[in-house]
C-alpha cells in the first residue's frame, strides 16, 4: 500500500477506534491522562509498523491489544496499592474470584456496553454539567476541543479549561471511577443524553475537514441511543433523542451530492430518504409521547423532524406546527440557536421579511457572534428579498467563519449566485 494511503487508513482507524481504546484503558488504569497517553503509544506503534507490514485485517482489535499490553506493562512496573493491584492483576490475568465475577455481572446487567459505561462514569455528579459533557465528548467520543467548542458555542480555551479541571477533579476522587449503580443512573442520564446528541450532531454536520458528514459518528450515536432506551425504558427524553436521531439520519443519503457536496433540505430528493429509519423514528417518538414527562427538548425536536419526514415536499410541510413546536422549545430554554431555527420556519410560514426582523434581533447575541449559520440564514433571507449585494456579503461572511471545506464551498457558491443575481437585476 502507498505510504499516503496507509497514513489515511491509520487516521481513519484511529478516529473510529480511539474512543473505545481510551474507554477500555480508563477502566484498567483509572487515570484519564494515562489512558490517553497509553492509547497514543499504541498509535505510535501502528505508525511505525503498519507502513511496512500493512494495515491488519482487524486494525481496531490490533490497537486495542497493543494499548492493553502497554497498560499491563505500566501496572506491573508501578506498584499500586496492594488491594487495587491485586484486583486489577486478577482481571488482567483472568484469575477472577467470585466477588469480582459477581460485580462484573451486575455491572454488565446494568449498562452492558464498554463505551456507554465509561460515558456514565465520566458524567460524574462531582462535575458541572458542562464539564461532564465536554470531558466525555473529548475522551470517549473522539471530538477535538474545537469541535466541542462549536457545539457549546463557547471559546476553545474555555472547553480546554473545563476538560483539565474535570480530569483533575476525577483524579482527586477515589470513588470517581466506580461504575454507577442502577439507582444512580438517572442523575447522570441528562448529561449522557447530551453527549450522545452532540456526537450525532458532529456526525451530521462536521465542524471541520473535507467531508460534510461523518457517518461513523452518526452510527455510533444511534447505537448508543438504542442502548439507552433499553437501559431507561421509562424515560421519555431517551426515546425523544432516539427518535430525533433516526429521523435526521434518514436524510443522510440525500444530504450529499455525487461529488460529496452538501444538498440542502429544499433540494433533497425525498425518495432517497430511508423510510425504514423514518418508521423507527416515528415509533420512538410515539413512545416518548406516551410516557410521563413528555415534551422535553429532544422530543420536541423529534416532533419537528417528524413534520419534515411526513411531508412530500418543502411546500407541503406543516410550517405552522413547526413554528409552534419551536415556540415550545423556546419556552423551555431561551436559546438563540433555537430562535434562529424558529426564524427559518417563520420565513417559510410568513415570508422572508418577517423572518429577517427576527434574525436581525439576534445579531448581538454573544453565543452567535462566531456562529456561521447566523449570516448564512440572513444571506438566504436577503437573497429572497432581492437584496442581492447584502446577501452576497452575508454569505461571504458565513463562508469565512466555517471550518468545514464543503460548507465553505456551498456558502461561497451562494455568494456568487447572489452577486450574479444582483448583476442581472441591475442590467
Amino acid at each position: 500500500m502507498d505510504p499516503t494511503d496507509t497514513q489515511r487508513s491509520i487516521d481513519a482507524v484511529w478516529r473510529t477506534e480511539s474512543p473505545k481504546v481510551v474507554a477500555a484503558l480508563v477502566r484498567m488504569v483509572r487515570d484519564l491522562d494515562l489512558a490517553e497517553e497509553l492509547a497514543q503509544d499504541a498509535l505510535v506503534t501502528a505508525l511505525e509498523r503498519w507502513p511496512a507490514s500493512g494495515v491488519p485485517d482487524n486494525p481496531g482489535a490490533w490497537l486495542m491489544a497493543a494499548a492493553k499490553n502497554r497498560a499491563i506493562d505500566h501496572l506491573r512496573r508501578h506498584q499500586l496499592l496492594a488491594r487495587k493491584h491485586a484486583q486489577i492483576a486478577q482481571e488482567l490475568e483472568g484469575l477472577h474470584d467470585e466477588l469480582h465475577e459477581a460485580r462484573e455481572a451486575a455491572f454488565d446487567d446494568d449498562i452492558g456496553d464498554d463505551l456507554l459505561r465509561l460515558i456514565f462514569v465520566a458524567c460524574h455528579p462531582l462535575l458541572s454539567m458542562e464539564a461532564r459533557v465536554a470531558l466525555t465528548l473529548r475522551l470517549l467520543c473522539g471530538l477535538g476541543t474545537d469541535e466541542i467548542a462549536r457545539a457549546f458555542l463557547v471559546p476553545e480555551a474555555t472547553v480546554a479549561q473545563r476538560i483539565v479541571r474535570a480530569k483533575r477533579t476525577l483524579g482527586e476522587s477515589e470513588a470517581a471511577f466506580e461504575v454507577p449503580r442502577r439507582e444512580e443512573l438517572p442523575e447522570r442520564l441528562s448529561a449522557v443524553l447530551g453527549v450522545v446528541y452532540l456526537v450525532f450532531n458532529e456526525g451530521y454536520a462536521a465542524t471541520a475537514g473535507d467531508d460534510w458528514m461523518r457517518p461513523a459518528l452518526c452510527a455510533e450515536a444511534l447505537r448508543l441511543g438504542r442502548l439507552l432506551v433499553q437501559l431507561a425504558p421509562t424515560e421519555a427524553e431517551a426515546f425523544g433523542l432516539l427518535a430525533l436521531m433516526e429521523l435526521q439520519a434518514a436524510r443522510a443519503a440525500a444530504r450529499i451530492g455525487p461529488s460529496g457536496e452538501p444538498v440542502l433540505l429544499q433540494d433533497q430528493d425525498r425518495t432517497r430518504w430511508d423510510h425504514a429509519a423514518i418508521e423507527r423514528g416515528l415509533a420512538a417518538l410515539a413512545q416518548a409521547e406516551r410516557l410521563p414527562a413528555r415534551g422535553g427538548p429532544y422530543a420536541l425536536q423529534a416532533a419537528i423532524a417528524a413534520c419534515h419526514a411526513r411531508a412530500a415536499s418543502v411546500e407541503a410541510t406543516d410550517w405552522v406546527r413547526i413554528v409552534a413546536l419551536y415556540d415550545a422549545l423556546l419556552a423551555q430554554s431561551a436559546s438563540p440557536v433555537v430562535a434562529l431555527n424558529r426564524a427559518v420556519a417563520v420565513s417559510m410560514r410568513a415570508g422572508p421579511a418577517e423572518a429577517l426582523a427576527l434574525v436581525d434581533a439576534l445579531a448581538d447575541a454573544p453565543v452567535l457572534r462566531h456562529y456561521h449559520l447566523l449570516p448564512a440564514v440572513r444571506g438566504d433571507l436577503l437573497h429572497k428579498l432581492g437584496r442581492h449585494e447584502e446577501a452576497r456579503d452575508a454569505f461571504e461572511r458565513a463562508a469565512a467563519m466555517t471550518r468545514n471545506e464543503r460548507e465553505r464551498e456551498l456558502l461561497s457558491a451562494r455568494a456568487r449566485a447572489s452577486a450574479q443575481a444582483g448583476a442581472d437585476a441591475g442590467g
